[in-house]
Parts: structure tokens; C-alpha cells; sequence
């Protein structure tokens, strides 16, 4: 292979790589019934008039598959942690017992397994279309070589490598969101 095609290689393999590790944070976003401390990544607390991550406000852990706790580093944080956990619309309601939040994570209805288990899809989905694009944006360069005086066994065998490659990091998404669905759908 040319320097080039290897080029848009290495480039569609790193942004694939990208569109599945995003797919991963999204997936930890999505709640299979079970109590975990990344459910509440996604929310920000008004910290002293900024808005700032959970995370660096209150430590989060689990107690039990039900049972989600904040530990705020400032007891006077509890209340402005419990109404950005509300108002993140998770479905969560933490309780404030003076020392730390309680937040009991509800049973999901089958109705709401099946919306999680599309909303996984979806996700899914985007990765594939992110990952397809890669593969048009390496196919595009690898074609441009033409002019640069590549031979057409090398632009052939540079397209081919880049749709393995597809194929690998599609069948990869495919299992992370089978798998996630079964999760999803594990009562």
C-alpha cells in the first residue's frame, strides 16, 4: 500500500474507534434496572453559579442494586445536588437525610425496557453511521491517490481493507447493542 492509502487507513481506524467508544458512554447512560454510579454522569450541579459535573461535588456509589447514594463534599451542596438530580429528568428521587442523598432506583416497567432497549438501537445506529462515514472519508482519499499516481490494484486493495475494517467495527457495535439490550430487557 501506498503511504497514502495507509494514511486514510490508520485515519478511518481511528475514527471508527472513536464512534464505538462514544457509543460505550452513551450505553453507560442508558439504565438496564440496575443501580450504577454512571447513571448520573450527565448531571451538572449549579455550584456558585456554575455549572459543574456531579462528580466533582459529591462522590456517588451504590449500597445495593436498588439503592444509589451522594456523599456531597459540602453538606450545604445536598439540596442543590437533590434538585439537579430531579430536575435531569432520570426518573430518580433522591431523599436528603441531612448527611447524604438516597436515591432508590424504581423497578422498569416492561414499557419502559422496550423504550430503552429502542433508545439503545438508536445509539447503535449513530455509531454505525459515524463508522460509514469513516469509510466514505478513507474511500475518498484512497481515490484521490488515482491522481497521485497509484496503481488501481493498490486503490482496489486499499478499499477493500478499509470495507474489512468497516465490517469488523460494525459487527463490533452489533454485539455491544445486543448485549446491552439483553440487559435492558433481564428482569
Amino acid at each position: 500500500m501506498s503511504e497514502m492509502i495507509e494514511l486514510a487507513f490508520d485515519s478511518a481506524k481511528e475514527d471508527m474507534q472513536k464512534a464505538t467508544d462514544r457509543l460505550d458512554l452513551e450505553l453507560r447512560k442508558i439504565r438496564a434496572g440496575k443501580a450504577h454510579p454512571s447513571m448520573l454522569e450527565s448531571v451538572k450541579v449549579d455550584y456558585y453559579g456554575s455549572l459543574t459535573p456531579l462528580n466533582q461535588v459529591g462522590n456517588v456509589s451504590t449500597t445495593d442494586p436498588r439503592t444509589l447514594t451522594v456523599q456531597a463534599y459540602e453538606k450545604s451542596m445536598l439540596d442543590p445536588i437533590a434538585s439537579a438530580i430531579t430536575n435531569a429528568n432520570l426518573g430518580l428521587n433522591p431523599m436528603n437525610n441531612g448527611e447524604v442523598l438516597i436515591i432508590s432506583v424504581p423497578m422498569l416497567t416492561e414499557e419502559r425496557r422496550r423504550e430503552l432497549a429502542k433508545q439503545a438501537k438508536s445509539v447503535g445506529e449513530n455509531a454505525k453511521v459515524s463508522i460509514r462515514n469513516a469509510r466514505k472519508d478513507a474511500n475518498d482519499a484512497i481515490k484521490a491517490t488515482k491522481d497521485d499516481g497509484a496503481s488501481e490494484d493498490a486503490i482496489k486493495a486499499g478499499e477493500s481493507n478499509i470495507q474489512s475494517l468497516t465490517d469488523d467495527y460494525v459487527k463490533q457495535v452489533d454485539a455491544r447493542i445486543a448485549s446491552k439490550e439483553a440487559d435492558i430487557m433481564t428482569v
